[in-house]
């Protein structure tokens, strides 16, 4: 496994390998990799010849600069999963490497990028499309691997994908959980013990409202999660949507799609740390 800094350096072996006919399998990572990440690194090792994984806090999708400094960089501990895993390379640019100036493009993919987190979060998705983006056209890879942890990235990066005629196959991947049901985060290391003790509520709130579901509405069972999960001394919810799974749209009735998601973001602790997970009704 190589560890690469430079685009110019992994472009050059990028140009051999694909002489060579391998297929490229990209894993974009923001880093503090956990096992939900090796998931889709094993996948991409799987299916590829050879597999790259970015790992770059990209400062363009965060908000809120206390969330960017506050969030965990561990690329040694990340290093030594990858080669366990099976990566190829992982590149590692600095800001400067990826943003040699400022990058003024502005992306838009109503609706899937401007309900939820794109209604929460301004700018979020316009700074992950600007980071995909890039990585997409430095590597140049066959697939890239997603988590569905991040339901809504996914819309939003395959609405781009098409937009831009990238020609890049986007995996899903299924979501990995600890036992108690957490997804697995890379910002659940900033969870005190107290805080990590009370988050699988999140979870085991959602899954129970499957079965509450088949015997009420859907604006019932919306009420049953929030009220469920706000029940917790700690947990706050900013947002729970229950959606179309294709467009993202708000469903009042569950007979309006034939694919029906709950997505919601918790906030956890005292600092506090903001949670996503989702849970599919049909």
């Amino acid at each position: 496994m190589k560890l690469v800094h430079s685009i110019a350096e992994l472009q050059n072996d990028l140009f051999y390998c694909r002489k060579e006919g391998k297929k490229i399998g990209l894993v974009p990572t923001m880093g503090a990799l956990h096992e939900g990440h090796a998931s889709l690194v094993r996948s991409s090792v799987a299916e590829n010849g050879i597999t790259v994984v970015s790992v770059f806090v990209n400062p363009t999708q965060f908000n809120d600069k206390n969330d960017l400094k506050n969030y965990p960089r561990t690329l040694e501990a990340d290093c030594k999963l990858l080669e366990q895993c099976g990566a190829d390379y992982v590149f590692a640019p600095s800001v400067e490497e990826m943003y040699p100036t400022p990058d003024n493009r502005q992306f838009e993919f109503p609706p899937v990028s401007t309900v939820m987190e794109g209604a929460h979060r301004p700018g979020h998705f316009n700074g992950v499309c600007q980071v995909v983006s890039r990585l997409f056209y430095i590597v140049k890879p066959d697939r890239s691997y997603f988590g569905e942890k991040d339901f809504q990235q996914i819309a939003v990066v395959k609405a781009m994908v098409k937009s831009l005629g990238l020609g890049v196959d986007i995996i899903e991947c299924p979501i990995v959980r600890d036992a108690d049901g957490l997804a697995m985060s890379s910002r659940n290391t900033l969870l005190a013990a107290d805080e990590r003790a009370i988050a699988p509520h999140i979870y085991k709130t959602l899954s129970e409202s499957v079965a509450f579901a088949k015997s009420h509405s859907v604006k019932e069972t919306h009420d049953f999660v929030v009220a469920g999960i706000n029940s917790v001394d700690g947990l706050d919810v900013e947002y729970y949507s229950i959606v179309d799974g294709d467009t993202l749209l708000d469903v009042k009735e569950w007979d309006e799609a034939s694919h029906v998601v709950g997505c919601i973001t918790v906030y956890c602790g005292k600092t506090p740390i903001r949670l996503i997970d989702h849970i599919k009704y049909k």
